[in-house]
C-alpha cells in the first residue's frame, strides 16, 4: 500500500545530538556569565547558531520520493504479524538510517506502537525495513498512525513526516498447534488419516459378518446367525462415528485474565480448534457454544474438515467479558438444543467458592445425559506463591491464602470428578494434547454413543 504524502507537510525536528550539545552548552553558558559578564552574549548566540545549523542541515536531510507500508489483513493471536515499509529518499546522504514509528490498536500488540530501523538498499536512496507486532486479543483491530523520520548529515536536524492510516487487520484464533509438526505427523500415521478407511473389529456398528476363529472374542459371536447356518459366525463392528462434540467456552471474567500474556480465553480457543480438526478427521460432528451472563454462540454441527473455517470464525466471535458466567442457564440452553448424547467439552476456570458451587450443580445436570470433559488452565502464579519461600511476614500471609485457593480449586475439581466428569487440568501448552488424547480414549471405549 503506497501512502500519499506533501513536501509541505515535512517538518524539521532537533535530534537527540542537537539537544545532547544544547544541555552541555548550559554550564558554559554560566561559566562565562561568571568570569566575564561582559560575554554574555556570546552563549545564546552560540545556541541559535547550532539551532540554524540544524534547521539547514534539516533541509538537506533529503526528500521523500516515494513510501510504501505492507501489512497482512489477517493474522493470529500471540503469533507475531510481519510489517514492511519501504521509502525512497532523494539526496539522502547521512550515515544513519531513517526510523519509523507505527500506532495501532491495543489489540494488536501491548502499547499500540513498534518501531524499526529501515536498512539501505543496493539502490540509491532507497531502504527498507521490517518489524514485528504480536496481537494480544482477537477481533478488528487497526493502524491509525506511521511516523518516519531520517536524519541529515550532521546528525543535528531530521524530516519528520506523519500518516494518517486506515489498515484494518483481523485477529483471528491461534492456529499454530494445528499446524504443528507433531500432530499432523499424527493425522497422517492414526485411524483418522487422509483416507477416511473403515476400521473393522471395533467400534459398535455393524459392518459385517465372518467365520468364528480361534482367538476371537467370544462375545463377538452371533448366536442367531450361528444357529441359521450351523456353523459359528462372529461379528465385524465398524469404528464408531458420527459423534456429535460441543466445544463450550466460559467466556467469563475469570477466563479474561491472562496466562503468559494471553487470555486465558484465547488459550482454551486454541486447544479446541487443535481437537475440533481431529474430531472432523476423525467424521465427527463438532459445534462450538459460548456463553458467559448469557449464551452467546451457538453453531451448527460441522461434519467436514473442508467446514473447519466456520468453527473459526465463529470461535473468532467470541467475545471477552468481564461479568460473572451464568452456568445454569447457558448449560440449560445448550441441553435443551442437543437431542442426543453427545461429548461436551466445557472450558471454563473459577476464582470463588460461589460460583464454583453454580458450577458444580449446572454441570451435575448435564453429566446425566452426556459425557463431560472438564478443561482449566493450571494457575503456575498460584503454584510458584504457594511454593516460593518465605522472606518476610507478608510472604508468609500470601503463601498461606495461596494455599487456601489452591485446596479449594482442588476440593471442587474432586467433587467434579466423582461426578463423573473428566477433568483436564494442565498448563497451556499441554491442554491441547492432552484434550486429544481424552477425545480419541472416549472415542476408543466408544463412551459417547
Amino acid at each position: 500500500m503506497k501512502l500519499p504524502f506533501r513536501l509541505s507537510a515535512l517538518p524539521i525536528v532537533p535530534s537527540a545530538r542537537l539537544l545532547a550539545l544544547l544541555v552541555l552548552l548550559a554550564p558554559v553558558a554560566l561559566v562565562v556569565a561568571a568570569t566575564a559578564p561582559g560575554a554574555w552574549i556570546v552563549a545564546p548566540a552560540a545556541g541559535l547558531a547550532l539551532l540554524l545549523l540544524a534547521v539547514i542541515d534539516g533541509w538537506l536531510a533529503g526528500r521523500l520520493v516515494d513510501l510504501a507500508l505492507d501489512v497482512p489483513r489477517d493474522g493470529e493471536v500471540g503469533q507475531p504479524l510481519p510489517l514492511s515499509v519501504k521509502a525512497q529518499i532523494a539526496g539522502y546522504r547521512s550515515s544513519r538510517t531513517p526510523h519509523v514509528a507505527l500506532g495501532f490498536d491495543a489489540r494488536l500488540g501491548d502499547g499500540g506502537a513498534a518501531s524499526f530501523a529501515l536498512d539501505r538498499v543496493e539502490e540509491a536512496g532507497r531502504f527498507a525495513g521490517t518489524g514485528t507486532i504480536t496481537p494480544t486479543r482477537r477481533g478488528p483491530g487497526q493502524l491509525h498512525t506511521l511516523w518516519l523520520r531520517w536524519p541529515g548529515p550532521l546528525g543535528l536536524g531530521a524530516r519528520q513526516m506523519r500518516r494518517d492510516l486506515e489498515q484494518a487487520v483481523r485477529v483471528w484464533p491461534d492456529l499454530a498447534p494445528t499446524r504443528s509438526p507433531a500432530l499432523q505427523s499424527f493425522l497422517r500415521d492414526a485411524q483418522f488419516g487422509l483416507i477416511a478407511r473403515r476400521i473393522r473389529g471395533e467400534g459398535t456398528q455393524f459392518e459385517a459378518l465372518s467365520e468364528y476363529e480361534a482367538g476371537m472374542d467370544r462375545r463377538r459371536i452371533d448366536w442367531k446367525a450361528s444357529a441359521r447356518h450351523t456353523a459359528l459366525y462372529a461379528r465385524e463392528n465398524e469404528a464408531e462415528r458420527d459423534n456429535q462434540i460441543v466445544f463450550a467456552f466460559d467466556c467469563g471474567q475469570a477466563m479474561v485474565e491472562p496466562v503468559d500474556g494471553l487470555p486465558r480465553i484465547d488459550r482454551a480457543i486454541s486447544a479446541a480448534l487443535s481437537a475440533a480438526y481431529v474430531a472432523l478427521r476423525g467424521g465427527d460432528r463438532v459445534a462450538v457454544f459460548g456463553f458467559a451472563d448469557k449464551p452467546s454462540v451457538l453453531t451448527p454441527f460441522v461434519t467436514e474438515t473442508r467446514s473447519f473455517y466456520r468453527l473459526q470464525t465463529a470461535a473468532a466471535e467470541l467475545d471477552y467479558v468481564p461479568r460473572e458466567p451464568n452456568f445454569t442457564l447457558a448449560l440449560a440452553t445448550l441441553t435443551a438444543r442437543l437431542k442426543r448424547r453427545s461429548l461436551i467439552v466445557l472450558f471454563s476456570d473459577f476464582t470463588d467458592p460461589t460460583s464454583a458451587e453454580l458450577m458444580v450443580e449446572s454441570v451435575e445436570r448435564l453429566v446425566r445425559h452426556h459425557l463431560v470433559i472438564f478443561v482449566t488452565l493450571r494457575d503456575a502464579e498460584l503454584d510458584d506463591l504457594v511454593a516460593a519461600a518465605p522472606a518476610s511476614v507478608a510472604d508468609v500471609a500470601t503463601a498461606i491464602a495461596a494455599a487456601g485457593l489452591a485446596h479449594q480449586r482442588a476440593i471442587v475439581l474432586q467433587r467434579l470428578r466423582r461426578l463423573g466428569v473428566d477433568v483436564i487440568e494442565a498448563p497451556w501448552q499441554q491442554v491441547g494434547y492432552r484434550l486429544i488424547d481424552r477425545y480419541l480414549e472416549a472415542k476408543r471405549l466408544e463412551a459417547v454413543g
